[in-house]
């Protein structure tokens, strides 16, 4: 039997959560809904779900709290698009750094919420043909750091682990999945977000800039990844495949 989605829908709004449950199911989703953190939290906890269609501006517990929450917890995996009254670049990229995987503000249209979630949906499941392995609990070696795909953190040389935000980790990901290789910003908004790069062009420059700080390098002569002029950014050390520490 073929894999039907299952979209958790959490929202207060209780006509948004039917119309968009309603929306989605008549195109071959199938769908739940929560109307606040509490009732998502047991929800989660109790059922699997491959993708959250998450309300930042709820009573209580707002979307950034419960999207950050699901990022530190078991479900961390769990694929998060959210959903805004909010129009500021900032609050869409505070959003993502938070660790959600796509950002639609209201009003929206069924018809383009389908389709992110779709998109999203298709990017979380899409590995690279030559790290496929990586994602059995395997480590990703360049330079003196590791990177554990499963964790989703980074390693120092002591082993000492190092968060990192959603936004960070995928943009991360797109360099080491693609070593020693020019990415141009459009490139690199398709890859990690899918989003229209003229209204996310910055948040690559902001993320770039928060990766070079993790990885402890030098803006002015970076290791890891440089800024090619005119073009964009490369991640010019070589990835290795290694195994977990026993």
């Amino acid at each position: 039997m073929d894999h039907v989605d299952h979209i958790l829908i959490v929202d207060d709004d209780r006509e948004i959560r039917e119309l968009v449950s309603g929306y989605l199911q008549k195109n071959g989703l199938r769908t739940s809904v929560a109307a606040d953190g509490r009732q998502m939290r047991s929800f989660v906890d109790a059922n699997a779900v491959d993708l959250i269609v998450l309300d930042v501006m709820m009573p209580g517990d707002d979307g950034l709290v419960l999207c950050r929450e699901l990022r530190a917890g078991r479900h961390k995996a769990i694929p998060i698009l959210m959903l805004t009254a909010r129009t500021d670049e900032m609050d869409r990229i505070l959003g993502l750094e938070m660790g959600a995987d796509d950002y639609l503000p209201k009003p929206f249209a069924a018809r383009e919420l389908l389709a992110r979630i779709k998109a999203v949906l298709r990017r979380t499941r899409m590995l690279p043909p030559n790290l496929q392995i990586s994602e059995a609990g395997q480590l990703l070696t360049f330079g003196d750091w590791r990177l554990d795909t499963v964790a989703r953190h980074l390693l120092d040389r002591e082993w000492t682990a190092i968060a990192l935000s959603g936004a960070e980790y995928r943009l991360l990901r797109v360099f080491i999945d693609h070593p020693q290789r020019v990415l141009n910003r459009d490139q690199l908004l398709s890859l990690t977000q899918g989003r229209d790069a003229d209204l996310f062009d910055r948040s690559i420059d902001l993320l770039v800039s928060r990766l070079r700080q993790r990885l402890g390098d030098d803006a002015r002569e970076p290791t890891y990844i440089k800024t090619v002029r005119s073009e964009g950014y490369v991640f010019s050390v070589p990835v290795e495949i290694s195994e977990p520490r026993q």
